[in-house]
């Protein structure tokens, strides 16, 4: 990696903590600075500059509530921008504490809220992460010697967010931006998918990020939580009814935990949480990127394209797409995730091909190759694509539907009406993954499901082997009538691709896993019941009344191929992922008693005019 040695500074509004990078051909000097936002308070910055450039430079800008460390003299980052590639081309580069996070004064706040630009962005006195990127980048351009006056932004995860909100009412100098991973909306992004939470990557994530902060820090509030065990499964069983979770460990502590608690229901709070609706006059080039299996912010990713396609039509938008877990775009080649292979090293592609060339384009000018409007990694054939929309205009709506006999019929009806069913215990609920993980795992959305289609409370439907490949491309709509004994009842409804019993395993799969008839998750998701007709206005179930309820999953592109089957799995518990559903209607999840929790008869119906099918995008074979 880099060498490093010291250099000393002094300039206007800087800390005079300098150090300079030698890498390469190119050696970075480090200043910590702080830039006054609009009410006063200063967040810190470090910018990273290369010495002795020949030409004006753009400028890179990220905002995170995660640390721009390492703080002080002669420390810099390991890799300087989005990657490596960045440090060996020559880019003026900016990390900044958000407001109350590490070094930056101010009050943190979960997810700003946006505030309307009145009159405009740039006088308007009440301030959100837009107005601080504005102020910033104000700051910037004047104070940064060498900068060409142009100004990117990317991030990923929590800081996509900040690079999505930060380009709502656009500075004129941000010519480019990159939201990779960004919440979206924080109902569905990380803790609620359809108003289920998802319980360990909630718990984990706010018991050490979720402190306070009161004073400006180098270091994050608080010890990290100790579970006592490495099985999650055992944890969260023992931990009882949610709120044990303030009564046992967090004892009120972690405010973002306590609104949780308050608005279990979509109301104001998380209204006014959701950016999608202010994504207008964005920058001019966008490229949201996203990952296949990202288990955190896929809704995000997804929708915050979908926003800006729909909102701001002057915007060049376009969208990447590949097989990866959270972030892994960024690090890693990107060959494997668990079990799935690849073919390819799919990160490294995306580091080269795309981002570094939409930047260059963008910011220097550089005649780097147009990007398509969707950039997407096919799973299943492994091979990347390019479309003029996303989803494909091409797409032609098909329905799999359930069958008797647990067969799954592929743009077809069920032969006879009936019924499937099984008992649903919330005291001895599904696992999400065969593995011992505290955690939500980063490999589950490819984990091979045999271990779940064993179990009596797991109803699975199969078709007959594909004759041909099968492609589908975008969201996929599971619409089901179904009924419970109980008065509340989660559904999960997983899409799995059934590989043949002859399949050769790949040299570097695991030896406890054996690829022949292996049923690797495509595509899962789940509804909490009782938000079947409105996630503000919850409504208990009628006891054994058949109900229609639709499970809207996220988008794919694979191609089932010629000999596979397509199986469709549906539960009710899926532990510990989610939280348990009492299964009896309690205004308040987070309040519910041990006693509410009871087993429950659940029925799957088909056939009729209580169909059950999934309503699918299928894209025509080529040639």
């Amino acid at each position: 990696m880099s060498s490093r040695l010291h250099v000393s500074l002094t300039l206007p509004l800087a800390a005079v903590v300098c150090a300079s990078l030698a890498h390469a051909d190119l050696k970075y000097t480090k200043r910590e600075v702080k830039i006054p936002m609009r009410d006063g308070t200063q967040l810190f910055t470090a910018l990273y500059e290369p010495e002795g450039a020949t030409v004006d430079l753009p400028i890179l800008l990220c905002r995170t509530p995660y640390s721009v460390g390492p703080y002080g003299e002669g420390k810099l980052k390991d890799t300087i921008g989005p990657s490596e590639l960045f440090e060996q081309s020559g880019w003026i580069v900016a990390y900044q504490d958000v407001r109350g996070c590490y070094l930056s004064e101010g009050q943190f706040v979960d997810v700003r809220p946006h505030v309307p630009h009145t009159p405009d962005v740039q006088t308007c006195k009440a301030i959100d992460e837009a107005t601080d990127t504005y102020d910033t980048i104000t700051w910037l351009v004047a104070n940064v010697a060498k900068n060409n006056g142009k100004v990117g932004m990317w991030g990923i995860s929590y800081p996509g967010f900040y690079a999505a909100a930060g380009m709502v009412d656009a500075h004129p100098a941000l010519a480019a931006v990159s939201p990779q991973a960004p919440i979206g909306d924080w109902w569905f992004d990380d803790f609620h998918h359809h108003g289920a939470l998802f319980l360990p990557h909630a718990f984990n994530f706010l018991s050490g990020f979720g402190r306070a902060r009161p004073e400006p820090t180098t270091s994050r509030p608080g010890a990290r939580f100790q579970h006592g065990t490495k099985d999650g499964y055992a944890f969260f069983l023992r931990m009882g009814p949610l709120s044990n979770a303030n009564d046992k460990y967090f004892h009120g502590e972690i405010a973002f935990w306590n609104d949780l608690v308050a608005h279990p229901n979509y109301d104001a709070f998380w209204e006014e949480r959701n950016l999608l609706p202010d994504l207008k006059n964005v920058a001019p080039a966008v490229m949201t990127v996203g990952g296949w299996y990202d288990a955190e912010d896929l809704y995000g990713a997804l929708n915050v394209y979908r926003a800006i396609e729909r909102q701001d039509t002057d915007a060049f938008n376009v969208l990447v797409m590949g097989p990866w877990a959270h972030g892994g775009w960024a690090r890693g080649d990107g060959e494997a995730l668990g079990v799935a292979r690849f073919g390819a090293k799919t990160s490294e592609h995306y580091r080269e091909k795309l981002e570094l060339a939409f930047f260059e384009r963008t910011l220097k000018g550089t005649k780097t190759a147009e990007l398509a409007e969707a950039n997407v990694f096919e799973t299943g054939t492994n091979r990347w694509r390019a479309f003029d929309a996303w989803p494909p205009k091409e797409t032609v709506t098909k329905t799999f539907a359930l069958q008797p006999e647990r067969a799954l019929a592929l743009d077809g009806a069920a032969t006879r009406a009936g019924f499937d069913e099984f008992t649903s215990d919330p005291n001895e609920p599904v696992p999400y993954t065969e593995a011992v993980a505290i955690g939500m795992t980063r490999e589950y959305m490819t984990d091979d499901q045999r271990f779940a289609d064993r179990r009596p409370d797991v109803l699975a439907w199969e078709s007959a082997p594909l004759a041909e490949d099968l492609t589908l491309a975008g969201p996929i709509d599971a619409e089901l009538v179904v009924s419970t004994s109980g008065t509340d009842s989660d559904w999960i409804v997983k899409l799995i691709d059934v590989l043949p019993d002859d399949v050769k395993d790949p040299e570097d799969l695991p030896k406890t896993m054996h690829w022949s008839g292996a049923q690797l998750l495509v595509r899962s998701e789940v509804l909490r019941g009782r938000f079947r007709e409105s996630y503000a206005t919850p409504e208990a179930f009628v006891p054994n009344e058949p109900t229609r309820v639709t499970v809207r999953l996220q988008d794919v592109l694979h191609t089932f191929k010629k000999g596979h089957r397509v199986m469709v799995q549906v539960q009710c518990t899926w532990f510990p992922l989610v939280d348990r559903n009492p299964q009896t209607f309690v205004p308040n999840v987070f309040l519910a008693r041990p006693e509410d929790f009871v087993k429950a008869t659940q029925r799957v119906y088909f056939g009729g005019d209580k169909a059950s099918k999934l309503r699918v995008g299928v894209l025509p074979r080529q040639g």
